[in-house]
Order: C-alpha cells, then sequence, then structure tokens
C-alpha cells in the first residue's frame, strides 16, 4: 500500500491546516467525495489538473487507515 505521508500534507499555512495533496490546495475530503459520489479516477484527474493518479492512491491509503483505527475502536451500543 502507498504511503498516504508522501503525497498528502496538512501546513497551518496552506489552506488553515486542512489536510491537502501535497503541492496543490486540493483537499483529501475532495478527492474522497469525489470517489464516492462515483468519479473515476480519469474525471477527478481532469477537474483537478493539479492532481497526480498518486495524490488518489494516497487518499484511499488515508481512508482506510482512518476506517482500521476506528474499527479498533469499538462503537458504543
Amino acid at each position: 500500500m502507498i504511503d498516504w505521508r508522501r503525497f498528502l500534507t496538512s501546513d497551518p499555512q496552506v489552506c488553515h491546516g486542512q489536510l491537502c495533496a501535497k503541492g496543490t490546495r486540493v483537499f483529501v475530503t475532495i478527492i474522497l467525495d469525489s470517489l464516492a459520489e462515483g468519479a473515476g479516477r480519469d474525471e477527478i484527474l481532469r477537474r483537478y489538473p493539479s492532481l497526480t493518479p498518486e495524490h488518489i492512491d494516497a487518499a484511499m491509503a488515508y481512508a482506510a487507515e482512518l476506517a482500521r483505527e476506528e474499527s479498533s475502536c469499538p462503537w458504543p451500543g
């Protein structure tokens, strides 16, 4: 799996510290929302020309890591 930290960044001086694709101002949440809405990789890359395929892979790896962390904490019943 791709190391998302190589392609995503959070800098207080850029977009108020929101997690973005490195070298862009595209929020990771925008990438993930686009995927969740059914947009394909090519469509996302057309919409946001500053992105690379690695940014999309990194966003998915980040989301997967969050999901793994969440699943280790049981939901209150």
